[in-house]
């Protein structure tokens, strides 16, 4: 999922990491229809193909965010879109049908921030706030061209000020291996040193002293897309596509999912109850209406009783898992 306020950049950007073109046929809001412009979901997928390995990718994107004159509930459709996924997976998973479950859930979050202000507005913080506990949030500064090195160092240092101070969780990356070595440990360090992402995207080939890049052209000189001098896109490519994929996957299984599924049973379990309570206090008058309405709550009780255990441990893992991170963040 791409998500942040128009011109920042996302479209060109996420084409720019995909090699393709999603969105030839979007067309730019005026000014006037952004007045009551609200946060709304498109999904786009491609077949990509890295290193042999061929992917079936799901891009996103939420146009209107932050475009509105009020923006109070710009976050909620990006939170009711990722609850949905999770509760389209539980429903699957709890089905008779096991066997060709989709997995449409949001493994990823790119946070888009400007690079015109001095960290997080109040909206970026109200967004990541909702997201954190549901998915794996990375910040990423849009069209860092426009800021020197010494500007965008400012900004990265103030963004995760703020990011530390309102106790978000953003995407952490795992520690290496003692095993591994010298020279993946230091690709390792400087992908972590490059958080949050300052990014330049661009679809246009430039030849630069003989060479074919893709870069934006300006009167002092090119920037290019891939130079790791002039932007932190390849690591961004590389840790979505190839190094951190499967990490995003897990942590989307093993936190963010466990902790909606957990929810999903304990009320499942509380409305189980309390229906079985009105079914005695009723009496054999409402036992066939009762019966008949709550059929698919009342099929599952036996399979509640048997994952109560399993709740137990997945509350666990997730107390184990906060610590974690908290002595990560430390």
């Amino acid at each position: 999922m791409v998500v942040g306020e128009a011109g920042l950049g996302k479209s060109t950007l996420v084409n720019s990491l995909f090699l393709s073109d999603l969105y030839k046929d979007r067309t730019i809001s005026t000014a006037s229809d952004r007045i009551n412009k609200t946060t709304s979901i498109e999904k786009k997928s491609m077949d990509i193909e890295e290193r042999g390995v061929k992917l079936r990718l799901t891009v996103v994107d939420t146009p209107g965010f932050g475009d509105a004159v009020n923006c109070e509930d710009s976050w909620r459709a990006c939170c009711n879109y990722i609850d949905d996924q999770f509760r389209q997976y539980f429903n699957d998973e709890s089905g008779l049908n096991r066997k060709n479950i989709q997995d449409n859930r949001v493994h990823c979050c790119l946070y888009f921030i400007p690079p015109y202000g001095h960290g997080l507005r109040q909206i970026d913080l109200e967004l990541m706030r909702r997201l954190h506990s549901k998915v794996n949030i990375v910040p990423v500064i849009a069209k860092a061209d426009t800021l020197t090195a010494a500007e965008v160092k400012r900004l990265k240092q103030r963004i995760l000020q703020d990011i530390e101070e309102n106790q978000i969780q953003i995407y952490q990356f795992p520690e290496c291996d003692s095993d591994e070595d010298e020279e993946f440990k230091q690709q390792d360090r400087e992908l972590k040193a490059c958080v949050p992402f300052a990014v330049v995207g661009s679809n246009t080939v430039i030849e630069v002293g003989g060479c074919k890049v893709r870069g934006r052209q300006y009167p002092w000189g090119v920037v290019e897309v891939e130079n790791p001098k002039h932007s932190d896109f390849s690591k961004l490519r590389n840790m979505l596509i190839t190094t951190h994929m499967q990490d995003l996957k897990d942590i989307t299984e093993d936190v963010h999912y466990e902790n909606f599924r957990a929810q999903c049973i304990s009320q499942i379990s509380q409305a189980s109850r309390e229906r079985g309570k009105l079914k005695r206090d009723s009496g054999p008058a409402l036992e066939g209406v009762i019966t008949e309405t709550d059929r698919l709550l009342l099929q599952k009780d036996e399979e509640i009783r048997r994952m109560q255990d399993m709740l137990t441990q997945m509350q666990e893992k997730l107390k184990a898992t906060a610590s974690r991170d908290s002595i990560v963040n430390v």
